[in-house]
């Protein structure tokens, strides 16, 4: 089987990876273009020693840290957030392990084949990622779920980690209600809501309104994940676990506060 092939359907998953790493769309998808530019220039730069899911993360992490790629992101007509352009300096190792372990559902040990590095030292890179993440501004959060006992779960994950919901919408009437009396800091969406109307419809109408960053939790990943644009940089698929919830609230905050942007 060829390279293509093996790694086709995991090619929307590592967009995704790409996305939430560097913070915008255009970024990861660039990168992800580059891996796979330089896939086609040398297939042999794919590892044979491990599973084509691992072998392609790995690939695309080795790539990530080149100088040349970089430049190449840099240099390639997309528009470059401030999020990204310090992202050597921001996104460290630890970031990279939380990711794959929490929103990419890696196991320890997976994480530790990807990176190149003892299960030991994989599981320290999260615990630290952890820490740093610990330390992120609280900020006031829109919950847009109709199901009661998801929403309540997410609301509790959302107020461990310091933050405060303003609101649990379970209709596209009643989320931009939520938005007009106390605009949020953060989105959760899903995009099915009870009365039939899209969550996806309304987060468009409050983005239309207010730049805030929007965390997308459905069990349909695949109506995002189309390659048509915009697409979400921050997806959790249904059933969730808790963590990958937490992970994606810290990392969209983690961007959007170093990008400048202030919530009212």
């Amino acid at each position: 089987m060829s390279i293509a092939k093996e790694i086709a359907p995991n090619l929307p998953y590592l967009r995704r990876f790409g996305r939430a790493l560097s913070g915008t769309q255009a970024s990861g998808d660039a990168y992800v273009v580059a891996m796979l530019e330089a896939l086609v220039v040398d297939p042999s730069v794919f590892p044979r020693d491990v599973n084509s899911r691992i072998g392609l993360y790995r690939t695309f992490l080795k790539l990530w840290s080149s100088v040349g790629l970089n430049i190449n992101a840099a240099t390639s007509g997309f528009e470059r957030s401030s999020a990204e352009r310090n992202l050597e300096a921001l996104t460290p190792r630890p970031r990279q392990a939380f990711l794959l372990r929490t929103v990419e559902g890696f196991s320890i040990e997976d994480v530790a084949s990807i990176m190149e590095v003892s299960a030991a030292e994989a599981a320290n890179l999260v615990q630290l990622a952890g820490q740093e993440i610990a330390e992120q501004v609280a900020t006031d959060v829109l919950i847009i779920e109709d199901e009661p006992i998801i929403a309540l779960d997410i609301e509790t994950m959302v107020e461990e980690l310091g933050h405060t919901v303003t609101g649990v919408a379970r209709t596209h009437r009643e989320a931009i209600a939520s938005v007009a009396k106390k605009r949020p800091g953060l989105v959760l969406a899903d995009i099915q809501l009870a009365d039939g109307s899209s969550g996806l419809d309304a987060v468009n109408e409050i983005l239309a309104a207010i730049d805030v960053p929007v965390i997308f939790i459905t069990a349909y990943p695949e109506r995002l994940l189309t390659g048509d644009r915009p697409e979400p940089a921050f997806l959790i698929t249904k059933p969730f676990q808790p963590e990958a919830v937490k992970a994606a609230i810290s990392q969209a905050l983690f961007f959007d506060r170093r990008a400048g942007r202030k919530a009212a």
